[in-house]
């Protein structure tokens, strides 16, 4: 296994602008067995008559203590780095991904792990991983993640899946112009000593139409940009969604792809999805158009798109995902690794990317500060927002005043719990609840106030042995 980056725990108790938060300080923070926080920022309360005073935020004050360890991996933002080490928390860092064996060597000392799209969070992996609290992708994507293992080990899974989608779009864009004039062959033949200057097949984009399939954040971004370039814009998608600007919504992809000059693709994998697009689809396109995914390699069933291109039915094509990718940069992109590589690259009328649709300094910023965010939320405050595999649970902060515990508690959802949690609860005063669940797994937190320290060991140990339990937390 590679030999991990340091990162060390920076000596100040305050973040700055590169940090996951813009409130005010945080102090640095641990965990303890039954879970530590630190305190909240300074929130505002409105009074009746209207002035508002600022509440001191509660300061943390720690049992037993472990470090809480992360593992980042795959080049994740420098700012997210940042923000982890300014909180407090011990940062382990790689540029690349990690098999599935290192993964193993290496992830039971982790209470938290951020990857992208290479690494594989697999069912062995979360069975190995006995600290584990939370998972962060850093990326829109989480199939790269075993979801429903990982909710049933009390494992949220957080992503961030609109940061990149100016860039996305940008890129499509570019990849439209670059396709419509012909920019990459005619590159290729300056580099090969060829001047070849020509107009035939090469057309300016106002007036053409631009199918999307797919019209959600991605895809209405485009449309808007389409239209100011002056295209005709048309999507389709299996929701009936509103329009930005004059875009048309169609009512099956045959009518798109028929309708297209060009068409984009931005749908996410699932079954329904894989090889969305193959002979019969492609055969419903117009003769010389153009085919763009920068959306999921499985979309697509690339053999097709080559036939179909080879054969002239349609003039090119922008491809920037595969179903089958390097595990790193440098990595061969061959017939090992894809039968029809080979095939693909001879092609002069097809812009090849090595999936950058989201590799902008802003989105990779934008990301790092998203998914740093939800995973310091969680880990400090018990917070689920946003998880995509998991209930989506918060309470409001506690302040330096209200001498709290906060109950975090993983179980599964079965009927009788919260009656059993509540009679533990039932010697101190319950200040705020919320629970809710999302199919076997229900999570509830809850402020409790009259404890004392001799008690946190005890009502830790009392919930932990509840039939139902997964994963208790108490943070204080």
């Amino acid at each position: 296994m590679a030999t991990p980056i340091p990162i060390p725990r920076q000596s100040q108790d305050t973040f700055d602008d590169h940090a996951v938060s813009s409130s005010p300080p945080f102090t640095r923070h641990r965990v303890t067995d039954y879970g530590t926080s630190p305190h909240q920022s300074s929130p505002t309360f409105n009074h009746a008559a209207g002035s508002t005073v600022n509440v001191r935020p509660k300061v943390l004050k720690p049992f037993a203590t472990e470090e809480l360890r992360l593992l980042l991996l795959e080049n994740i933002s420098q700012d997210a780095v940042r923000a982890f080490t300014d909180l407090g928390f011990q940062v382990d860092f790689h540029k690349k991904a990690f098999s599935e064996a290192e993964l193993l060597d290496s992830i039971g000392k982790y209470h938290a792990i951020g990857i992208r799209s290479k690494t594989k969070i697999t069912a062995r992996v979360l069975k190995a991983a006995t600290k584990l609290l939370v998972i962060g992708c850093f990326c829109i994507g989480t199939n790269q993640v075993d979801l429903d293992t990982a909710a049933r080990a009390g494992i949220p899974v957080f992503n961030s899946p609109f940061s990149n989608s100016r860039s996305v779009a940008e890129l499509v864009i570019a990849e439209v112009i670059a396709l419509s004039r012909q920019l990459f062959e005619r590159a290729y033949e300056m580099r090969a000593g060829t001047w070849n200057k020509l107009s035939a097949g090469c057309w300016e984009i106002r007036g053409k139409t631009l199918g999307i399939v797919g019209y959600g954040h991605i895809g209405s971004q485009l449309s808007v940009l389409a239209e100011a370039f002056g295209m005709r814009v048309v999507y389709y998608d299996v929701l009936n969604l509103m329009p930005l600007g004059t875009a048309t919504q169609v009512q099956d992809l045959e009518t798109l792809m028929s309708q297209s000059d060009f068409v984009t693709l931005h749908v996410p994998e699932l079954p329904e999805t894989t090889e969305m697009i193959s002979t019969k689809e492609i055969g419903w396109m117009r003769r010389g158009a153009y085919l763009i995914n920068n959306a999921r390699g499985k979309v697509v069933d690339i053999p097709a798109l080559i036939d179909a291109l080879e054969s002239k039915k349609i003039a090119g094509a922008a491809l920037d995902v595969y179903p089958t990718e390097p595990g790193g940069n440098g990595q061969p992109f061959d017939d090992q690794l894809n039968p029809w590589a080979s095939r693909l690259r001879a092609l002069p009328n097809v812009i090849l990317t090595p999936h950058i649709g989201g590799s902008t300094e802003e989105a990779q910023r934008m990301i790092g500060f998203e998914v740093s965010s939800a995973l310091a939320r969680y880990l400090s405050y018990g917070a689920t927002l946003a998880a995509v595999n998991f209930p989506e649970v918060d309470l409001r902060a506690i302040t330096a005043e209200q001498d709290f515990i906060r109950v975090c508690y993983v179980h599964q959802n079965q009927p009788g719990v919260l009656r059993q949690l509540n009679e533990i609860l039932s010697d101190h005063n319950v200040e705020k609840q919320y629970s809710d669940s999302k199919g076997d797994i229900a999570y509830l937190m809850a402020d409790i106030s009259h404890v004392s320290e001799a008690d946190v060991q005890d009502i830790h140990d009392r919930i932990s042995r509840t039939k139902a339990n997964i994963i208790t937390r108490l943070l204080t």
